[in-house]
């Protein structure tokens, strides 16, 4: 089989053909079975698995008793991941999350050594539920994690099992007694994820499902070493050219100083993203070609992908909010102002 990008003809291998159908099948049942305990949310569910394949992190924003925590868990168990909630809380410690040494009699030598306990960040998920409720020391042990893949003590480097992925929780209505995350730390979450309320119907369902007396089980999906090999699926996907050209385009039009900036984004933002943000679009829409059972990357696979992989990193000034203008309604604009036309960046440089 063979999939046309831009002016090319890419083969695709059968297993590899055979894994994106695989994915695509995955996909459709790890909806199903989360969706056996959690109602709606389909979009939240559908970018934590973009991020997850793309082998990014998660930063959850939204109110208090919205499941996200039951989503997460579930989500956990059919992947077969194992999965850790940390709370934060002002007074947790950095050693709270990776783990410490304790000094211990050897039963055989009766010689003392120090022995490394592990933390709850030695899991396949991590729940860091309200990461800004703890102190920046705090936040940069497992945000250190994160980037990693690892957890140093005592001189000695512990590596993190893969898959590893945090999804971490803000709630945004309450910031008093907080420590916000800073925009070099919240530039290292792949998506951020807009958690909202349910509608009238997901919220009668909720109450008929959670007070009643049937209780469904989550069934394993996939198991971690097919998770790892469809991560690694995700890189071989292709890219035209002109998807390069497009994201390098939509990123370059977030920040005011550049000379071609829209003068919307020069009178509405104070600060754009960074190449970070180009690689994450690019990773976001491979992971959700497969995720549709395709093996090359569209314009819409970006545009789609576009709100989540920006609004952390763009930063609206004041004028934009006292016109009520946040990052998603500024992402919103850039979509429908940047031309998307492959023959616009044939001649490109």
């Amino acid at each position: 089989m063979v999939t046309a990008i831009g002016q090319k003809t890419i083969p695709i291998e059968e297993k590899d053909e055979q894994a994106v159908q695989k994915l695509q099948d995955a996909h459709r049942r790890i909806v199903k079975e989360v969706g056996k305990v959690i109602v709606g949310m389909e979009h939240v569910i559908n970018e934590m698995m973009i991020a997850i394949f793309a082998k990014g992190h998660c930063l959850l924003v939204g109110v208090p008793g919205l499941a996200k925590t039951l989503l997460i868990s579930s989500l956990a168990q059919s992947m077969s991941l194992s999965f850790k909630r940390i709370q934060f809380t002002p007074d947790l410690m950095p050693s709270d999350i990776t783990g410490t040494e304790v000094l211990q009699d050897d039963p055989e030598t009766r010689q003392r050594m120090f022995k490394f306990l592990r933390g709850p960040v030695f899991a396949n998920i991590i729940l860091a539920d309200e990461i800004n409720r703890t102190p920046p020391k705090t936040q940069a042990a497992l945000l250190e994690a994160m980037q990693e893949k690892r957890v140093s003590s005592g001189g000695t480097e512990y590596k993190l099992e893969e898959p590893f992925f945090v999804l971490a929780t803000q709630n945004p209505i309450e910031q008093e007694g907080t420590y916000p995350l800073p925009e070099a730390q919240l530039d290292r979450f792949f998506f951020n994820i807009t958690v909202r309320y349910p509608s009238w119907d997901e919220e009668i369902e909720i109450m008929k499902r959670m007070t009643g007396s049937a209780s469904q089980e989550v069934r394993h999906v996939l198991a971690r070493e097919e998770i790892l090999a469809l991560q690694s699926l995700v890189r071989r996907i292709p890219v035209a050219d002109h998807i390069y050209q497009y994201v390098a385009k939509l990123t370059r039009a977030t920040r005011p100083d550049e000379g071609d900036a829209p003068d919307f984004v020069r009178n509405w933002l104070s600060w754009g993203a960074g190449p970070r943000a180009s690689l994450n679009l690019i990773l976001a829409g491979k992971a959700r070609a497969i995720l549709h059972g395709r093996f090359h990357v569209s314009i819409d696979d970006i545009q789609k992908s576009a709100k989540p992989v920006l609004r952390h990193r763009i930063i609206p000034n004041f004028a934009a909010q006292s016109e009520g203008i946040d990052a998603d309604k500024v992402v919103e604009k850039l979509i429908s102002t940047i031309p998307a036309d492959e023959k616009m960046y044939a001649n490109s440089r």
